[in-house]
């Protein structure tokens, strides 16, 4: 058994240590934001934060949380309660078929955590790593920014 800390929360997986990371999460943990996408992190649906750094569950291990904090698209707020950036990402219709936005919102969410007023071009190499297939991408930015300035409190 792993135990770890899911979205704020104990959680533990029955399954081997060599286990996927994204196999837990969206069997026994029955989570559904991160995605499989590629299996070869090379599209970034699968990112999760693993103490607060991005990281692609497809291809992390298991046992590799033993013990740390990992963070899904879940994790980030509520319906009721959602983060900036899922709110900013609504506001300006930044997705359409949103199967890469779960690893988008928590990669977005570490590089406002680190850089809270990154310009475009920090904003493009932390998301540089997700395939978002719909084109949404100048909406992407501008939701970014958008988050970035409600969370600084800017008018």
């Amino acid at each position: 058994m792993v135990a770890f800390t899911l979205n704020g929360a104990a959680a533990s997986a029955e399954l081997p240590e060599a286990t996927p990371l994204l196999h837990a999460l969206r069997g026994p943990l029955g989570l559904s934001g991160p995605r499989f996408g590629c299996g070869a992190e090379q599209c970034g649906a699968c990112a999760v934060l693993v103490d607060g750094r991005p990281a692609h569950a497809c291809t992390l291990n298991l046992g590799a949380v033993a013990g740390r904090s990992v963070t899904t698209v879940e994790g980030l707020g509520t319906p009721d309660a959602p983060h900036p950036l899922q709110r900013a990402f609504l506001d300006e219709q930044a997705g359409q078929c949103g199967f890469c936005l779960s690893g988008i919102l928590v990669a977005a969410a570490a590089l406002l955590a680190r850089d809270p007023d990154p310009d475009d071009p920090a904003i493009r190499d932390a998301l540089d790593g997700h395939l978002c297939r719909c084109g949404s991408h100048n909406r992407i930015l501008r939701a970014v920014r958008r988050a970035a300035a409600e969370m600084r409190g800017a008018p």
